[in-house]
């Protein structure tokens, strides 16, 4: 019997993260043939390579190296090369996981050519369609003919939208199962010895969205309320970030501030690791919410809205968004009561059994062999 041929698409690190642990397990199967394709969309492919090599991924059958660039003239370009890795490689289904263009280009190019798309983390919503990542996750649903849901929530969305619920499969959340097998690494890692930290001492800053970091005011906004707090900032700085930070003249606002510690971006077990023993996380990243709930650990969105809406209706994140004052108000919340990180361990997890890559393995092979 042929093995199945299946195409996983990624292309920035956040997808990496995502598609680890089914990729692996493709990986290992018999019945599978992997076509790994890696767009190359993260403008910084040196930390994407690094990211590969972390999780111990098998090396992509192709780089397409598309680099920076518009939304358009991104997208564009790694559709020309996915349909290119289609032609050559004949896959029977394309993997798309999350909501960048890589996604979207993937799915575009697979359905022109009449293969099947499942698409991992389908369903979520911010109700924000301004956001090119909103239109991406819509587009990207309904071009696709296996939707790997991570909440029940996004099951709910995508019924909503008239999808079938025959091509709906609700399987958890494929980041839970990256968690869980990183663990042990996360609780073991030396991040905080070699920052010179002690546990719940501080907080964390990450922000990295263009409505934030590509605008001076809400970028001055959102470290001006940081500042204000008296616990240690420890701010691990995009590459995207500290440009904007070098450009708007904030960066020796940042070195030069007893509150902030400016570090490098960090790998995902340090990351985690860092995380899991802070007090608060502040972001604007849509995995990071997530993870921060995982972690049992608050966190405040600098945003107006969240995909992640169920972290929201449990009580374990609040959005705040680029208002310095709203930022110092909850901040200030978080860091005076004691028992806010025992309070979200007796929460109820909604991401799932950490088993969602295995699940969306059974479904391919079931489908499309």
């Amino acid at each position: 019997m042929s093995r199945l041929k299946i195409m996983p698409v990624v292309g920035v690190r956040p997808q990496i993260v995502k598609a680890a642990p089914l990729i692996k397990l493709l990986n290992k199967s018999k019945m599978v043939e992997l076509q790994l394709v890696h767009t190359g969309q993260h403008y910084d492919f040196e930390m994407s390579r690094v990211f590969f090599k972390d999780f111990n991924l098998p090396s992509p059958k192709m780089n397409l190296g598309v680099g920076s660039g518009t939304h358009a003239q991104q997208t564009a370009a790694m559709m020309i090369g996915v349909e290119k890795a289609i032609l050559r490689y004949g896959p029977d289904v394309v993997i798309v996981f999350g909501d960048a263009n890589t996604a979207l280009a993937g799915a575009i190019a697979a359905t022109k050519l009449r293969v099947h798309i499942a698409h991992v983390e389908s369903g979520l919503r911010s109700g924000n369609l301004t956001m090119p990542e909103e239109m991406n996750r819509i587009l990207v649903d309904h071009c696709s003919d296996m939707l790997f849901t991570p909440t029940r929530l996004a099951v709910r969305n995508l019924l909503n939208e008239g999808i079938q619920r025959r091509l709906i499969f609700h399987v958890g959340d494929t980041m839970l199962d990256t968690l869980i097998q990183w663990r042990r690494a996360i609780e073991t890692s030396d991040i905080l010895d070699r920052l010179d930290l002690k546990r719940e001492s501080y907080i964390v800053l990450t922000t990295h969205r263009v409505e934030n970091v590509d605008d001076r005011r809400r970028l001055r906004e959102i470290l001006s309320a940081v500042m204000r707090t008296r616990v240690l900032t420890v701010f691990p700085v995009h590459p995207r970030t500290k440009k904007s930070l070098l450009r708007f003249g904030l960066w020796s606002k940042v070195t030069k501030s007893n509150g902030f510690l400016p570090i490098a971006p960090l790998d995902y077990v340090d990351m985690l690791s860092l995380v899991k023993d802070s007090r608060l996380l502040l972001t604007d990243s849509g995995g990071m919410q997530k993870e921060a709930f995982l972690l049992q650990v608050p966190c405040l969105t600098l945003r107006g809205e969240t995909e992640w809406k169920e972290t929201l209706i449990m009580g374990a994140n609040k959005l705040v968004g680029a208002c310095k004052s709203r930022i110092v108000r909850e901040t200030e919340k978080v860091l005076a009561d004691k028992n806010a990180k025992k309070r979200l361990s007796g929460l109820k997890n909604p991401f799932g059994d950490g088993h969602a890559s295995k699940k969306i393995m059974r479904t391919l092979l079931r489908i499309c062999r």
